[in-house]
């Protein structure tokens, strides 16, 4: 290969062609240059320091479910804006582009599924419809999806990842949270499981209810779990706040979450435990 070309200048570098975007990824936690298609190839899990990068909804139907299939249900439901919101765009101009840019209708995605044969009500969250939240169809879409579960007597299986309550929204948002708890209140005098997978990040109005009442709590490594940020925490109690508290290993320690389980692992800990509690 040649590195230098003679022009009558004198001596000039040969010309380096562009590195295409998107080849490289930098790891969140220890740094590593991560090369793009290893990184999809490895659930993107880093393969220096096992740092869990988020997941599509969608993957994680691939991941968990027998033949990645889900039986969707529930998936024309959109959003409406009650109190008319407005920021710094419409309300309803938000739901519209990212319905476009997501492909998603909302930021939960359930149905039917099987794991390991076993059949299960399945929710799954995707952070990239406004940061997962949860407003009036999320609400709905998992109270319908535990409804199925007590209809056909079948374990409840959701994957949470929220930055909380919608706030566009408002109140309508919040009583999301009761209308939740209740319906699993009713599922668990059943005596029919609900598992609950928390990933990287599980906060707010969502961990206040459907996400912290699972039978048994599972936790991807490394993920961030909590109701307020730190920051609002500290100012609140007024006292230095441990390191790491909002992790998932540290929610372990305390007794919130069962067990933390690699996404590898993660199918095979459902099967697993699906088989135990039903």
């Amino acid at each position: 290969m040649e590195w230098f070309r003679k022009v009558k200048e004198g001596l000039v570098s040969q010309a380096k062609k562009p590195i295409p975007d998107g080849l490289w990824t930098k790891c969140i936690d220890c740094g590593e240059i991560i090369y793009a298609k290893g990184l999809e190839k490895n659930l993107r899990v880093c393969p220096s320091c096992g740092y869990h990068f988020r997941l599509k909804g969608t993957d994680y139907i691939k991941l968990l479910l027998d033949n990645g299939a889900l039986e969707e249900h529930d998936g024309d439901l959109v959003s409406a804006d009650p109190l008319r919101f407005k920021d710094s765009k419409k309300y309803t101009d938000r739901v519209s582009d990212m319905r476009k840019k997501t492909q998603l209708n909302d930021g939960i995605i359930t149905g039917i599924g099987e794991i390991n044969g076993i059949r299960v009500s399945f929710g799954v969250m995707d952070f990239s419809f406004i940061g997962g939240s949860m407003g009036s169809v999320v609400g709905e879409k998992v109270a319908r999806a535990i409804e199925r579960s007590i209809d056909q007597r079948i374990p409840l299986v959701i994957v949470s990842c929220s930055g909380g309550a919608r706030m566009q929204e408002g109140i309508l948002s919040l009583m999301q949270m009761a209308k939740t708890s209740a319906l699993l209140a009713k599922l668990s005098a059943l005596k029919i499981a609900y598992i609950s997978v928390l990933t990287n990040p599980t906060t707010a109005g969502v961990m206040a209810s459907y996400a912290s009442l699972g039978d048994v709590i599972v936790a991807e490594p490394k993920a961030l779990l909590g109701f307020a940020g730190p920051r609002v925490i500290q100012q609140t109690i007024g006292q230095e706040l441990p390191e790491g508290f909002q992790s998932s290993e540290f929610f372990l320690q305390h007794g919130f979450v069962d067990i933390i389980v690699p996404r590898k692992e993660l199918r095979k800990t459902l099967s697993l435990l699906l088989g135990y509690l039903s």
